[in-house]
This record gives C-alpha cells, sequence and structure tokens, in this order.
C-alpha cells in the first residue's frame, strides 16, 4: 500500500467580471485567479486491485463531494481509502472543493503509474466545475469562457494576504441573477481587467484597478460585507475585495508587519475562528508543492508530475 499526504490550496479571485449570459445558461467570465495558501489536507492510501474502490472520511460531512466524482471520471483501477481533514470554509468563494477535486486528478496517475496528458486532466476537470481546472495549474491565471479556459500570468511576490469568511450564505445562483436584473444592456467592456493583467508584474497592488462584479449586488443585501471590506482599506490592504459570489473578503498587504497587525485588529471586531493570515502562492511554489508531497523526483520537471516508471 503506498501512501501520500496532500495539501490542497484555495484560491482568491484578484479580479472577476461576469459578462453575458450564455445559451447554455452560464455567463462568460473574466477573471484573475490567485492561489493562496490556505489548504485542506488529503491523506490517500491506494492499493492496486482490479477495479476501482474509493472510501472518503472527512472532517465534515459534504454532499455530493467531488473527491469522488473526480476518481470515478478517471475511472482508474485501484483502492483508495481518502481522509479529508477541511480547514477552507466551504460555499465561501475560495474553491475548497475544486481544489480537492483537482488534487485527486493530479495524483491518482501518480500513485498508480499512468500517464495522462494535462489535456484530458482539464477535460475532466471542466466537467467537475468551473474552477477545478485552474487548480491542475495554480500561481495566477486569467480565466475566460466560464473560467475554464486558462492562461497563464505572470507570477506575483509571495505577499502577504487576510482572509475573512463571515458566517454569511450567498446564493451563487441569485447573485447571478441579481447581476442579470441589475443591468440595463449589455455589459461593459472588461478593459480595467485587461489593463489589470499588465499591470500585475510591474505595479504595486494600490495601483492594480482590481473589481468584482458581484460586489454590485451583494453587498446592498449584505452590507456587513461592504463594512469588512471598508475595515481592510483602513487597515492598509493594498487591495481588498470579495473572492467569487462572496461572502469571503481578503486584503492584500505590503508586508508581514502590516498584516499581522490587521490580524489583530479583525480578530478583536470578528472573531479568531473566521480570520486566515494566508500568502500568495507562486506557480513556481505550487509546483514544487506537488513535486514534494508527491516525492517527485527533482530532475522529473514535466507537468503534471509523473512516476519515474508511469506508463
Amino acid at each position: 500500500m503506498t501512501t501520500v499526504r496532500l495539501r490542497s490550496v484555495a484560491k482568491i479571485n484578484l479580479d472577476l467580471r461576469v459578462l453575458e449570459r450564455r445559451a447554455d445558461g452560464y455567463h462568460n467570465l473574466r477573471t484573475v485567479f490567485q492561489t493562496i495558501s490556505l489548504a485542506d489536507t488529503l491523506d490517500i492510501a491506494y492499493a492496486p486491485a482490479r477495479r476501482l474502490t474509493v472510501e472518503l472520511q472527512s472532517t465534515v460531512e459534504i454532499t455530493g463531494n467531488l473527491i469522488e466524482k473526480a476518481a470515478q471520471l478517471l475511472a482508474i483501477p485501484g483502492r483508495f481509502n481518502i481522509r479529508l481533514h477541511k480547514r477552507i470554509p466551504m460555499g465561501g468563494g475560495l474553491g475548497g472543493g475544486s481544489s480537492n477535486a483537482a488534487a485527486m486528478l493530479l495524483a491518482i496517475p501518480f500513485l498508480v503509474g499512468k500517464q495522462v496528458p494535462l489535456r484530458k486532466l482539464i477535460d475532466l476537470a471542466s466537467q467537475l466545475g468551473s474552477d477545478v481546472p485552474f487548480f491542475l495549474l495554480g500561481g495566477t491565471a486569467a480565466g475566460l469562457d466560464r473560467g475554464t479556459e486558462l492562461y497563464p500570468l505572470p507570477d506575483i511576490p509571495r505577499l502577504p494576504a487576510v482572509v475573512i469568511t463571515p458566517k454569511i450564505h450567498v446564493s451563487t445562483a441569485e447573485a447571478y441573477r441579481a447581476i442579470d436584473e441589475h443591468r440595463s444592456g449589455a455589459p461593459p467592456a472588461p478593459t480595467s481587467h485587461e489593463a489589470l493583467t499588465w499591470m500585475l508584474e510591474t505595479a504595486p497592488p494600490a495601483a492594480w484597478p482590481c473589481c468584482n462584479d458581484f460586489e454590485t449586488v451583494v453587498f446592498p443585501q449584505f452590507p456587513q460585507l461592504k463594512s469588512i471590506q471598508g475595515k481592510l482599506q483602513k487597515l492598509g490592504a493594498g487591495v481588498a475585495l470579495m473572492s467569487g459570489s462572496g461572502s469571503t473578503l481578503f486584503g492584500l498587504f505590503a508586508n508581514r508587519k502590516s498584516r499581522d497587525s490587521a490580524v489583530v485588529s479583525l480578530r478583536k471586531d470578528l472573531g479568531k475562528e473566521v480570520i486566515f493570515p494566508v500568502s500568495l502562492v507562486s506557480r513556481g511554489a505550487y509546483r514544487s508543492l506537488w513535486r514534494r508531497q508527491l516525492r517527485v523526483s527533482p530532475d522529473l520537471t514535466i507537468w503534471p508530475p509523473q512516476s519515474r516508471y508511469a506508463q
């Protein structure tokens, strides 16, 4: 039996523009994904078998867990015993379930010794959810289409950040519906999104023209989220934004000292359990993490990581 422990990291949206509704019911998006250090833990034990079986234990109950769905989509025979320790808050726009699913898509072929091309993994990931393909890649990336069409952006320095997950549930479906009703006519062209993608490498975060279109409809419904954003700005966050459709908010800081000072202040106001000090995770750091946890030989630089004996 082969065992492995994986850190399955979260994401934030540094920018999110909701464009027109598509014929399939989804919306076209323009977004900038960014991996962060907040992570779940997956302990996987694999044993060879003629059929695929997945046994999952989790510290929280999750209906329709994407971990099992990812294994079933891959359809690689084997016995997988998995224990999931959840630390990424659920339903807040951080992509924890999507990250868990991508972790399975990356880990199973390696454990079994099978070659699965990145193109196929991305196709499977897009069937599981709009955020899943991004977690196959990590770092900073522009997401188009439903967010599944991905292009690498320059890696951002390992900026310190704060993630706040208030106990507020925002319905993603209702948020999209509210955006459609709120607009009159076609959505504006995302020119500031384009500018942002060029500025990430050269300008400080305070100069980035970041935006999340969901804030226009979510903040009026939940004014406490707008209040938290204001607190982050007053405490020195260069960027203070909602992630996804909410309700998570995050703030990026120039250095750890200012971030840590903000954490102390925010915990006094909001409570310790909803405040997470984190840092941004670059694409290089993301891939290094995966190579370490899968114990990949340093001379095997191909992505996705493959066993030396993969067939």
